[in-house]
């Protein structure tokens, strides 16, 4: 509480201001709700061309706040934000009547979500901020934007010319606000007001569990740590010239940019010489030692002073000696987690480089790698094989598998088919709602007007002549009559030739069943696997289970987590 006659805290100063501009953006939604399509296209239309024409400005302001990135690239992530999704989004029906199916007797009508709690991180502040706006006033929801402290300057600079541009054109008064003074709980406030009807997130991990506990619709979108596959038949030079192109494209700022290269061992040396020929530098081990200890903290995550920095500034930083035209350093490593910290998302031109033996070895790599930090999120698989790239995409935990272009472009729909967006959803393989590029689409709800096309009369009685055949069951495996005691007796005779002979598997059964739940859980962080190894006791998961890296290095030391139907512990 605050003390009589004393100045309110900062926390408490943007606790008021979020429920201020949420009351307004409500007030605001309302009539914006009832504008016609063309009304909403034309405010559309000036908000895109505003920040279009001042693209380069809104860079800038970005960068020299920040201290992240490449200007040039800012420019052209705006240039995307405010011309590329415009265009996207532009015929796009969101007010009324947007359907019809005469066959079905269907009428589809859109209805807006409501206010929007937009949370802008500070690696991509302007475009993000940008991308928000157009999507969400083209769905006629009003935004209120949370930015990133470190970015709040740039942030308002941009949201402020979208208000002015948007009001301008016929928007109602607030439909755009921005909280300018920004703390935790200020953005928890916001997201919590009833006000507010969904969120989009785009940040951190913490910052995305908070938005999913809001008790609202949420949109969050997490880290990539995305890999890249070189196979045998990959065109070497362009895959090479694609991955470096991505990674260093504002400094690898975009979360779906590579981390990772996974290359055929028949190429492998092919590949590194053309990294070479392009200024990709490959670390010795010591070097490898001397940048992890610097790059990556104690937290696994990546170190905010090399964020968004270039590969000479990192060397620099590291005290590792480089020649002047490196481009990206690469880290040779034999395995993903704790005991190899590059193996983490890098938010920098660095890059972890794996040798494997052929596509299948490739294959379980990159899942590794993705189940490091980047669930859901994206790959690149470059081939000129169609069948090893239909395998990658059926087994892969990754919801954008981009072929033979850069990831950091592809996802985003830059130099892709994808629907241009910024915030990029991950599925349930990321803890997201929704494995989707985030659109206006998900800003509406959609009303449906169903015409009666059959009659019941016929649901009760049937004529004699006509015999309905119901669905077959499927057929049975023998296995499923198989007693439980001889299937429990497999499990501990499977897991006993994992773990080796000394493993005394007497009580194996009982020990590992000891406290195991019911269902898998749907995250495990540190803690969770700290309070199972005092209470001896395994956790369950499944593929879709989102587990922190820390907890999972910590599960595979003490052999912690059982996998959905007890196929194997580790």
């Amino acid at each position: 509480m605050t003390e009589p006659n004393s100045a309110p805290s900062l926390d408490e100063k943007s606790v008021q201001e979020a429920a201020s501009l949420a009351a307004r953006a409500s007030d605001a939604q309302k009539q914006l709700a009832e504008l016609s399509q063309t009304q909403v296209d034309r405010i559309v239309n000036a908000v895109a061309d505003a920040a279009f024409n001042n693209a380069e400005a809104l860079a800038s302001a970005a960068v020299d706040e920040t201290g992240f990135g490449v200007l040039e690239d800012k420019i052209e992530k705006n240039i995307f934000a405010s011309k590329k999704v415009y265009e996207f989004i532009r015929t796009m029906k969101t007010v009324g009547v947007i359907s019809r199916d005469e066959s079905r007797g269907l009428i589809e009508i859109a209805e807006p979500f409501g206010v929007v709690a937009a949370i802008i991180p500070s690696t991509n502040p302007t475009s993000t901020t940008i991308y928000k706006a157009l999507i969400a006033i083209k769905a006629r929801c009003s935004i209120v934007f949370s930015p990133h402290p470190s970015a709040v300057r740039s942030i308002a600079k941009t949201a402020a010319l979208i208000a002015r541009a948007a009001e301008a054109a016929g928007a109602p008064k607030d439909s755009v606000s921005w909280l300018n003074t920004v703390t935790i709980a200020g953005t928890q406030a916001l997201m919590r007001r009833r006000e507010v009807a969904v969120i989009l997130a785009t940040g951190g991990l913490a910052l995305v569990r908070e938005a999913y506990s809001a008790g609202k619709p949420a949109y969050g979108v997490g880290p990539g740590n995305a890999p890249a596959y070189i196979e045998a038949s990959a065109d070497i030079r362009k895959a090479v010239r694609d991955i470096i192109t991505g990674k260093t494209f504002d400094n690898g700022l975009l979360c779906s940019s590579e981390n990772s290269v996974v290359v055929d061992s028949i190429i492998g040396e092919e590949v590194r010489r053309e990294f070479q020929s392009n200024g990709g530098y490959f670390l010795s081990e010591s070097e490898q030692k001397t940048l992890s200890k610097v790059l990556v903290t104690p937290q696994r995550l990546p170190n905010p002073e090399f964020v968004g920095r270039s590969a000479l500034e990192i060397a620099g930083l590291s005290d590792i000696d480089v020649p002047p035209d490196t481009t990206v350093l690469l880290a040779t490593l034999d395995g993903v987690g704790r005991e190899y910290p590059l193996s983490i998302e890098k938010l920098c031109p660095v890059l972890s480089f794996y040798e494997v033996p052929d596509w299948r070895a490739a294959c379980e790599r990159c899942k590794e790698i993705l189940r490091y930090g980047g669930m859901g999120h994206t790959m690149a698989i470059h081939s000129q094989n169609d069948e090893i790239v239909l395998e990658f995409g059926l087994k892969k935990p990754a919801f954008r598998i981009i072929v033979n272009s850069p990831t950091t472009h592809g996802s985003i729909g830059l130099t892709t088919g994808l629907d241009p967006a910024m915030t990029l959803g991950c599925g349930g393989y990321g803890g997201n709602i929704t494995s989707d590029n985030i659109t206006p689409k998900h800003l509406i709800n959609v009303k449906r007007i169903a015409y009666g096309t059959s009659s019941t009369s016929r649901q009760h009685t049937r004529p004699q002549s006509q015999s309905i055949r119901l669905p077959q069951p499927p057929v049975r495996s023998t296995e499923e009559n198989i007693p439980s005691s001889v299937i429990l007796e497999r499990i501990d005779k499977k897991i006993a030739a994992e773990d080796g002979p000394a493993r005394d598997t007497t009580n194996s059964h009982s020990q590992a069943t000891q406290g195991l739940q019911s269902m898998p859980v749907d995250f495990v962080c540190e803690d969770d696997v700290q309070k199972a190894i005092r209470e001896d006791r395994p956790i369950l998961i499944n593929e879709r289970t989102i587990v922190t890296p820390a907890a999972r290095d910590l599960a595979l030391t003490h052999k912690v987590f059982r996998e959905e139907g007890l196929t194997r512990i580790y």
